[in-house]
């Protein structure tokens, strides 16, 4: 049995925003005649689209299935090879397992957690040595809110021929470059990767109680998630099959549909997708007005300010051995609830036994150092001034 915890008066590191819209939303599907694959899905691809400038986007039931119909939609199998770096959730790497490909992880710049460009070079100089032509993936991961460095990827995968998917699960609306916003690089828009793919999950940006999507300017790609969702069934609908019941299934997929429910959802949380970005830039300007004092900064370091950042989530990193977990515990006492992003995949016993030992010193350290603090839309005033109070006081007593 799951211990049960008392949420009561605990500041959670991250928590849904649901208005009084949001439940209009979702009680107009209930009824209606359609509780899925009925109007609000197609509704809900159109809005996304156009909000990110993509030429088709493909809904589903989580973040993870967006990851595994992207890749599979693009051709990886059990001989592709995989890059993904080591900071992420679990899924950016199981999703291409689930496919058979051999996963490589990827080191990460050990004050941010981006995938590191230099170690990415040598993993390509290495696979790509022996000359024989391979199928290559690598899943950019825009982590807590933070652009990866998508430009540079595009480069490398023209070099190589490689796809190159962004898990853009935690940078709804990010940006980085001018701000110029017609010549901004955008989390999302797939000017320099073949898909990106989205999550629902409560914490993320929007939610959908669950769900996720992908995005794309392929046609192609499009097509054959959307058969991939459905268990890969092709329904016709022309002169040649004028019977409506009528369809065939083409290849092996599965059940990612999402309901029209979670996409009612999705379309009321959109609507206010601005106003919530601005409140999480808000609420970290005010973590970084604060935290940035010679006696905070002998402890930890916070992360650089940037209003293209999407804020996900605001991630502090401890200088000493042992600081961050002495941090936990402590405000978790004080009943403010922290969380660390995340134990490095290549130290996980299953990718453990598959590979062995290896080491990424950049991850390994980032996630020794790093936790997130409590940022969401709703976030009082009075709460984060108890969270930065808290921080003070640690690192007076600790």
């Amino acid at each position: 049995m799951m211990p049960k915890i008392n949420f009561e008066g605990m500041i959670p590191y991250s928590r849904q925003s649901i208005s009084e819209a949001d439940r209009n939303a979702v009680l107009e599907v209930l009824r209606s005649e359609f509780l899925t694959q009925g109007p609000k899905i197609g509704e809900f691809e159109d809005r996304l689209a156009e909000y990110f400038k993509a030429d088709f986007a493909v809904c589903c039931s989580s973040g993870t299935a967006a990851l595994h119909l992207a890749y599979a939609g693009l051709g990886a199998d059990a001989q592709s090879i995989a890059i993904v770096p080591s900071i992420t959730f679990a899924a950016t790497a199981n999703a291409f397992r689930y496919l058979g490909a051999k996963i490589v992880f990827c080191d990460v710049e050990p004050k941010s957690g981006i995938l590191s460009l230099d170690h990415l070079q040598e993993i390509l100089a290495e696979v790509t040595k022996t000359g024989e032509s391979k199928k290559i993936f690598i899943c950019a991961v825009s982590l807590a809110g933070r652009l990866a460095p998508l430009v540079e990827l595009h480069e490398i995968g023209r070099k190589y021929g490689i796809r190159i998917i962004e898990d853009a699960s935690h940078s709804f609306g990010s940006w980085s470059g001018t701000v110029d916003s017609d010549r901004r690089i955008r989390s999302g828009d797939c000017k320099l990767v073949d898909a990106s793919c989205l999550s629902f999950h409560p914490v993320k940006h929007i939610c959908c109680g669950e769900g996720g999507a992908l995005l794309t300017h392929s046609g192609e790609l499009a097509d054959r998630a959307r058969r991939l969702r459905s268990h890969g069934i092709h329904r016709p609908f022309d002169d040649q099959h004028e019977t409506p019941w009528f369809y065939e299934q083409l290849e092996l997929g599965w059940n990612y549909r999402m309901t029209d429910i979670q996409a009612a959802l999705g379309i009321s949380q959109l609507e206010r997708i601005e106003d919530s970005l601005s409140r999480r830039r808000e609420i970290a300007r005010k973590y970084d007005d604060a935290l940035n004092t010679p006696s905070f900064a002998q402890r930890f370091d916070c992360p650089a300010y940037s209003e293209g950042h999407a804020w996900h989530l605001y991630v502090i990193r401890f200088d000493r051995e042992g600081d961050r977990d002495k941090a936990y515990k402590f405000l978790k006492n004080k009943g403010i609830q922290t969380q660390v992003h995340y134990l490095p995949l290549h130290r996980h016993p299953y990718y453990r036994e598959q590979m062995g030992e290896i080491s990424l010193p950049g991850a390994e350290k980032f996630s020794k150092h790093c936790l997130s603090i409590p940022i969401f839309p709703d976030l009082r005033e009075d709460e984060q001034l108890r969270v930065i109070s808290a921080l003070a006081d640690f690192t007076r007593i600790c």
